[in-house]
């Protein structure tokens, strides 16, 4: 037998893999398809403080090695998550994670204010990729002191284990990922996805609503898997690998990178059966290397 469980700051996951913030929904949804509880944890769908409808359609593309997606965070805000969804999913034997999201510095406060009352969600996941309104639209994420504001006055109301999740569109994302450790992140988890857009050549028009949007999938492993080993030699506190990840091998090699948890994303529109899967390649992986703990697997590269 080999030990799976993993700690990140005080949470315990049964096995290093999750479902990302806006693939799966709230949990529920895979639940259709195996028990939740065969994975660590879920990090559930983006929530706001009130109810968004979210960006015009069309709001997702399918491109070369990946996906487009200008969803815009829909969902019915917090309270409709805390008396509706909440108490079905409570009760899952896993980690549930809220990505809390908000357009001020007030909205973060006031939401967060409200999760932290909730027993069975010990840890946000602190999206720091939102728009700042009173800022002029600029994301938070993008600069140290706009991810510093928003980690400092989140982690003042929030008594549990606080991930953030940092934005890949800067010029060095060690630097956030030091600013925020510095004001009390627990933890951090990267990558977001990337600004991109496609066009349709013969209508001569963008393929998005809004334009541009996030890209994801197998196109932007490379990319993310040299942040996240960057991120995890810059930073003391324990790092959530996310970026393309479709197999145990993507998985195993974030986790020689450094990161001691990792993030299942789009992967799963192809197939949703694929988190099971890395689970069990990763264990098969560990008998092969005579591996008796999956710790002996993170920040392993050889140099």
């Amino acid at each position: 037998m080999v030990n799976l469980k993993v700690k990140l700051h005080n949470l315990e996951f049964k096995n290093p893999v999750t479902l990302a913030s806006g693939t799966c929904g709230f949990a529920r949804e895979i639940a259709e398809f195996y028990d939740p509880g065969l994975l660590g944890g879920h990090f559930l769908k983006g929530t706001t403080l009130k109810n968004r409808d979210g960006n015009a359609y069309p709001r997702m593309a399918e491109t070369p090695s990946g996906m487009l997606n200008a969803v815009g965070l829909q969902n019915k805000g917090i309270d409709y998550f805390i008396d509706n969804i909440y108490p079905e999913i409570k009760d899952y034997d896993t980690q549930l994670i809220i990505n809390v999201n908000g357009s001020t510095v007030e909205d973060y406060i006031a939401l967060t204010e409200k999760v932290n009352e909730l027993d069975n969600i010990q840890a946000i996941e602190l999206n720091i990729s939102c728009p700042n309104v009173k800022e002029g639209g600029m994301a938070f994420g993008v600069t140290c002191p706009g991810a510093e504001m928003v980690t400092r006055e989140v982690r003042k109301v929030y008594n549990k284990t606080m991930i953030v999740k940092l934005s890949p569109n800067v010029t060095d994302i060690t630097e956030i990922a030091k600013a925020v450790e510095g004001q009390g992140a627990d933890s951090v988890s990267l990558v977001n996805t990337f600004l991109a857009m496609a066009i349709d050549a013969e209508s001569r028009t963008p393929k998005l609503s809004t334009i541009t949007g996030g890209l994801s999938g197998p196109a932007i492993k490379p990319i993310a898997l040299r942040m996240v080993w960057q991120v995890a030699n810059a930073v003391k506190i324990p790092v959530v690998g996310i970026g393309g990840i479709m197999n145990a091998a993507d998985a195993i090699e974030f986790m020689l990178a450094g990161a001691s948890v990792i993030q299942v994303g789009t992967a799963i529109f192809t197939d949703p059966m694929i988190p099971l899967k890395i689970v069990e390649g990763i264990e098969d992986y560990m008998k092969r290397h005579n591996m008796q703990s999956v710790n002996e697997i993170i920040g392993g590269l050889q140099l």
